[in-house]
């Protein structure tokens, strides 16, 4: 049955936006050969972000701030009209076929865009709906292919399904009950409204604890990066050291295809061995491998606890011709890695094809955290959060501690 809320007036937002930010200082450091404008500041707890065609963004809000939409009237890179589209927007945001798209924890809406509004003008209608409400990894995070679908990353509502949550030597369930209808993603039909996970849903990857970072890439395919499993070291302490809990196990980065399984809870993915490891709440011991060839493996790598939250694929060539195709990760930055320095807190390039990695990963933005020694993730100045491309090629990068969007072009020459 198709739900539809009326449509609440827009909200004229007063906030601290570009043109006050200080030029001098952008809060980031950029690779050689990028500069920045701040697009906007202060404009709260934001999430993932999107650029439409014309250069308008919108910003989901967590908490009860709707989405954000900002528009640059005079082409200085800087937000000089921000408007509240009052919704139920958590974390993911996203264009699709002439309508906005976006998620509250438990749903799937969208709302039509008119030529030369800033905010949507039709109704906001369900798209998705019934899935199950959960405290950890709720975000409903989501990406279109070319053929009318819509992937939904479904959360693993635990660290590791233990019988008892996060109890030192506690045993993993299994069967884990979190793989009906969590811990992988769905797929729908991206234009058909009123649908239900359990009756209109299609699991398409499985073993999956949480991929707030997933798109499809221009020339097909599925492709995420996930969070790997937490305290290795303080539940399992028998058979993981302190290094073992800061450094295990990795964020992984896949190619997936329907049916693909991912080994979790059952398993984590140790980057130093180069291999997938039986889980210390199904019978690891840090030693013991997994099964062979019974779960997907990695594209690549990232070090632990880094906190992936968001993937693009780059469709211009405006930073390079080399780089058309690529991808580039906003990384959250870590909470658990004490009592060593947390760590992550960047936008990061991967040179790409599909399904391939074809070089090595480069640093485009760092230094959000503002201290290299940070000890606590709730001290970090910023934390990437989102990010999205422009019609020119610019790059935005959202952060989820003051609500910062940075705009991110090649230097001119």
């Amino acid at each position: 049955m198709l739900k539809v809320l009326a449509l609440a007036s827009a909200i004229v937002c007063s906030v601290a936006i570009g043109a006050n930010a200080e030029e001098t200082d952008i809060g980031i450091t950029l690779a050689e050969g990028y500069s920045a404008t701040i697009f906007a500041d202060n404009l709260g707890r934001a999430r993932h972000l999107v650029v439409r065609n014309n250069g308008d963004v919108y910003v989901a809000m967590r908490g009860d701030q709707g989405i954000m939409a900002l528009r640059d009237t005079d082409g200085d890179s800087k937000a000089d009209v921000v408007e509240e589209f009052p919704s139920e927007a958590e974390t993911e945001v996203d264009i699709h076929d002439g309508y906005l798209y976006f998620s509250s924890n438990v749903e799937i809406f969208r709302a039509k865009l008119s030529d030369g509004a800033l905010l949507p003008t039709g109704d906001i209608e369900s798209v998705i709906s019934g899935f199950i409400k959960q405290r950890q990894h709720a975000a409903k995070t989501f990406t279109f292919d070319d053929e009318g679908h819509i992937y939904v990353n479904v959360g693993a509502p635990s660290n590791a399904c233990q019988v008892q949550p996060r109890s030192a030597g506690s045993p993993g369930q299994d069967p884990c009950p979190h793989l009906d209808r969590q811990a992988g993603v769905w797929r729908f039909d991206a234009a058909r409204t009123g649908q239900t996970q359990e009756a209109d849903g299609h699991r398409y990857v499985t073993g999956l604890r949480n991929a707030m970072a997933i798109a499809w890439h221009p020339g097909g395919g599925l492709h995420l990066v996930q969070h790997g499993r937490d305290q290795l070291g303080t539940l399992w302490a028998d058979h993981f050291t302190v290094d073992d809990n800061a450094e295990l196990p990795a964020e992984e980065f896949h190619y997936v295809h329907d049916g693909a399984n991912l080994g979790w809870p059952f398993t984590y993915f140790d980057p130093a061995k180069k291999k997938r490891m039986q889980g210390p709440e199904y019978g690891g011991d840090g030693k013991t491998k997994a099964p062979k060839n019974k779960y997907k493996k990695p594209i690549r790598t990232f070090p632990a606890h880094w906190a992936p939250n968001d993937l693009i694929f780059y469709k211009s060539g405006a930073f390079s011709p080399t780089m058309k195709g690529g991808a580039f990760i906003a990384f959250h930055g870590s909470w658990n890695r004490a009592p060593k320095p947390q760590q992550g807190y960047r936008v990061v390039f991967v040179p790409f094809k599909v399904g391939e990695i074809n070089g090595p990963s480069i640093d485009i933005a760092t230094g959000f955290s503002g201290d290299e020694e940070l000890a606590d993730s709730r001290e970090a100045v910023y934390r990437p959060v989102g990010v999205a491309e422009g019609p020119d090629g610019a790059l935005y990068v959202s952060d989820s501690m003051k609500g910062r969007i940075w705009k991110i072009t090649k230097t001119e020459k």
